[in-house]
């Protein structure tokens, strides 16, 4: 079972959500919070999975609520969804800068939500990757002019690097596989590696690390 949170500071939102979550045989809802500090006490008893996280609250927003789930005992392990709309961009980068998983746009359908919160559960892969890889270009290159690397990055092999590059891209372990043409197996034994060699969470972490970083410079597109 998914053990999900729901964050939201309209009740009927997180109402809603909640029923249809909750109606899915593999996720069950352990709470609701209505504002960041009540997240974080939810997610200290309740150790949720996957995270539904609002960004704009009052008192605690969902920025500082991510960050210090995740910096709680054991909320490493939890993945946050965040909820967006298209007119809080920065927020979402900001969002995916503590740590958040992916994000998904608040007009989404059920079948969506649903659909996601199986993703960030699973920690396969970043939501909306060619939106999101657009938003990470934008406010990298507004805000980093001197991108600095890593150290870490010199320990990839060639390989590596290059898959590390398709992913920020926004391209699937499949879509790398036939990219390389080699199996989806030997991708994942390469991203694993990757994100272990550069102490990475997820696949969010290492698109923005390959944009911070100048890996992939920002305007130019990973997956062409």
């Amino acid at each position: 079972m998914i053990k999900v949170l729901i964050v939201d500071d309209q009740t009927i939102v997180r109402a809603g959500f909640a029923a249809l979550l909750d109606a899915q045989e593999d996720i069950t809802v352990i709470g609701e919070a209505g504002d960041g500090r009540e997240a974080v006490r939810l997610a200290e008893r309740g150790r949720p999975d996957v995270v539904v996280m609002d960004i704009r609250m009052p008192g605690m927003d969902g920025i500082e609520a991510t960050r210090r789930i995740l910096a709680l005992p054991g909320g490493e392990s939890a993945r946050v969804l965040v909820l967006t709309t298209f007119d809080v961009d920065e927020y979402v980068y900001d969002a995916l800068a503590v740590g958040a998983s992916g994000f998904l746009l608040k007009d989404a359908t059920a079948d969506e939500l649903v659909s996601a919160v199986r993703v960030v559960a699973r920690g396969d892969s970043l939501l909306a990757p060619q939106v999101t890889g657009r938003l990470i270009r934008e406010f990298t290159k507004q805000r980093r002019s001197r991108p600095q690397a890593p150290s870490e990055l010199a320990t990839l092999t060639a390989r590596e690097s290059e898959v590390l590059v398709l992913i920020a891209g926004g391209l699937s372990n499949g879509e790398i596989a036939q990219r390389l043409v080699v199996s989806e197996h030997t991708v994942k034994t390469h991203v694993a590696r990757v994100f272990t060699k550069l102490g990475l969470r997820d696949r969010a972490q290492a698109v923005m690390l390959a944009y911070e970083s100048g890996v992939v410079v920002p305007g130019e597109s990973a997956s062409s």
